[in-house]
């Protein structure tokens, strides 16, 4: 698929049928995660697969929001491999896992694959019940599967500010 295409068509599924994401689609999605770039190339990300009914439970335990999707992946990053920027008050983890979690999603969806960003969760319950080192944080959970029949983008997907509304030129 064109990237162009890509990034206009990809919605955050909210149903999926049961299908299972076949395992050379889910290895190109997460060997395009391995490609984001990090800072420093320290590439501190993890990404965990849960596919068994026990590690799915474990996520419906602290988010409604995997609407049936056979397949979630759990983004962290290590807080103790990070690049901390001049003037002390950030760091490249959130965003070299967004990243990472953004090559995730554009990779799912140039394999037909659908997805949705999850974030409305504790993350730190998440990290414990999943039995998380202590220094690895949850950025984001992501759900992948096939949309259920009849699934498909909220009314105002396409719906977007004009360029001149978020871009100044300087």
């Amino acid at each position: 698929m064109e990237f162009k295409e890509v990034i206009k068509n990809r919605y955050s599924c909210k149903k999926y049928s049961d299908r299972q994401v076949e395992p050379e689609k889910l290895t190109a999605i997460l060997e395009a995660g391995r490609l984001a770039p990090t800072a420093k190339n320290l590439q501190e990300q993890y990404v965990y697969v849960l596919q068994s009914a026990e590690a799915l439970a474990k996520i419906d335990a602290v988010t409604p929001c995997r609407y049936g999707a056979p397949t979630v992946l759990v983004v962290a990053f290590d807080s103790n491999n990070v690049f901390t920027y001049p003037g002390g008050k950030r760091d490249s983890g959130v965003e070299d896992a967004t990243i990472v979690a953004t090559h995730l999603i554009l990779a799912a969806a140039d394999e037909g694959v659908d997805s949705c960003w999850i974030n409305f969760l504790d993350p730190e319950k998440l990290a414990e019940a999943l039995g998380l080192p202590e220094n690895e944080e949850v950025l984001m959970v992501l759900d992948l599967g096939y949309a259920a029949e009849g699934a498909g983008p909220l009314a105002n997907h396409e719906s977007r500010k004009a360029l001149s509304e978020t871009v100044t030129y300087m």
